[in-house]
């Protein structure tokens, strides 16, 4: 397609000219560098869809001037041009990226308007397809996580952003704000969308067993291994790994995760030899993991590479124009599983906005879903939302957020400890309420130092 850019690098002034008359009379956008770090600053300050290099230049090579461009732009498309041919550097250049290798001498005209051509085709394809995928995702990322505060739509924002990134994100909220929807949508606006999106909750298993799904066994490491495993670092290879409650973890994993971060591979359990992979990490947590690391009770070291890009999500109370939105999305989503379309009055969506949700928008979702399954009528109404939600608190214990001056932490001992009192300490049943598994609850009661509570009840 005529008008494309094309730069030309060469310091044989000769050799540049004569190039650059054969393409503009193609139709091409030409311009020309006369030596290696010229160009890559012209790659780097315009838009080029190929580029054309001697290999034997003063300062920056071909080779080198190669390597830069797929550093700034992996898709442009770079063709070696040499005096000099040789197997070794033509294996070189191929090995490096190049598309393809050319010999001065030896490449007639028409051989180099073709390469070229076959060079411009292939870019545009790839510009084209990368653009498509950039649309459908705009579209479909975030239609789970719904909201149109400016909160979130901060949230949003920094998702676009890191998204192609290979940077290790750590998401920060409190439970059921809905960090893992927002990895999935980082996941899925990446260059890895093609490729596996594999999570695990590090609160769910205990250490053995979580280090063994971690990072995979070899037959006869431990009693009941009886086959060789991969770890989910390796199935999550060419994707993104999603490590859910990772505060969680016990300090031999977090030594285990810091190898990973550090050297890109693991060794499984009871294996001797290091196995490379190539997953995202994207890691999340409901804790003060800074606190954590003053308390030392999480490594500083990993602290650090795992909040290489922080993403915060708000809490519920604090975005509080997305509440109606999010009523009237799980009041349609209760609806399409009980097949009975309701609405909600106006007194009822009044009290929902006005109330604290400490469990977030995992607990709104709970009670529109037992709203409509036990309203008998076309309309929930201020009857049938919880009691917590029409008297305008969680439990005696309000967690009111007057006291500004209380840590992540200390909410949540709080919000623990109301939902227990609710259900008269049934771990079972606070754990469905929190949206954890009994394990994790029972953890959080030992780190709380609750037991005593929990004895004396």
């Amino acid at each position: 397609m005529a008008g494309e850019k094309i730069l030309i690098v060469d310091d044989e002034k000769s050799m540049c000219q004569y190039l650059s008359i054969m393409l503009k009379k193609e139709g091409y956008k030409v311009k020309t560098a006369s030596d290696g770090a010229k160009a890559v600053k012209e790659v780097s300050d315009s838009n080029y869809d190929a580029v054309i290099t001697d290999i034997r230049m003063e300062g920056m090579d071909g080779i080198e001037v190669l390597t830069a461009v797929k550093a700034i732009d992996p898709n442009i498309p770079v063709i070696i041009m040499t005096a000099y041919a040789s197997q070794k550097t033509a294996i070189e250049a191929l090995n490096n990226g190049a598309f393809h290798y050319l010999v001065k001498r030896a490449a007639k005209n028409d051989q180099i308007k073709m390469v070229i051509r076959n060079a411009l085709d292939v870019h545009r394809v790839k510009s084209e397809n990368k653009f498509l995928k950039k649309q459908l995702k705009s579209k479909d990322d975030f239609k789970e996580i719904i909201g149109k505060s400016e909160e979130i739509r901060k949230v949003f924002t920094l998702v676009d952003k890191v998204a192609d990134t290979d940077s290790t994100i750590l998401v920060c909220g409190e439970s059921g704000t809905g960090k893992e929807l927002i990895a999935r949508a980082i996941h899925y606006r990446s260059e890895r969308a093609s490729s596996p999106f594999v999570s695990i909750n590090c609160g769910a298993l205990p250490e053995n067993l979580l280090e063994s799904e971690l990072f995979g066994h070899v037959k006869g490491s431990f009693t009941g291994a009886i086959k060789d495993k991969d770890g989910l670092f390796k199935v999550a290879s060419g994707g993104t790994f999603f490590l859910d409650e990772v505060g969680e973890t016990s300090p031999a994993i977090q030594v285990k995760l810091l190898r990973v971060l550090q050297e890109r591979e693991i060794i499984p359990v009871g294996g001797t030899s290091p196995i490379k992979v190539n997953a995202r990490l994207i890691a999340a947590t409901n804790a003060d993991l800074e606190r954590a690391v003053q308390e030392d009770k999480f490594r500083a070291d990993l602290y650090y590479r795992l909040n290489v890009i922080p993403i915060v999500i708000p809490p519920l109370r604090h975005r509080r124009d997305d509440i109606p939105l999010l009523v009237e999305h799980f009041l349609e989503k209760a609806s399409i599983k009980t097949g009975d379309k309701k609405s909600i009055t106006k007194e009822a969506m009044t009290l929902l906005t006005e109330y604290e949700f400490p469990g977030n928008v995992r607990e709104l979702e709970n009670i529109m879903e037992r709203a409509v399954i036990l309203q008998e009528g076309e309309q929930v109404d201020v009857e049938d939302l919880p009691d917590k939600v029409r008297s305008r608190t969680c439990s005696r214990r309000n967690l009111s957020l007057d006291k500004a001056q209380m840590t992540l932490e200390e909410l949540e001992k709080e919000y623990l400890i109301s939902v227990l009192e609710e259900t008269n300490w049934q771990k079972k049943k606070a754990s469905s309420i929190l949206g954890i598994n009994a394990s994790t609850l029972y953890r959080k009661i030992q780190r709380y130092g609750l037991e005593r509570e929990l004895m004396n009840t």
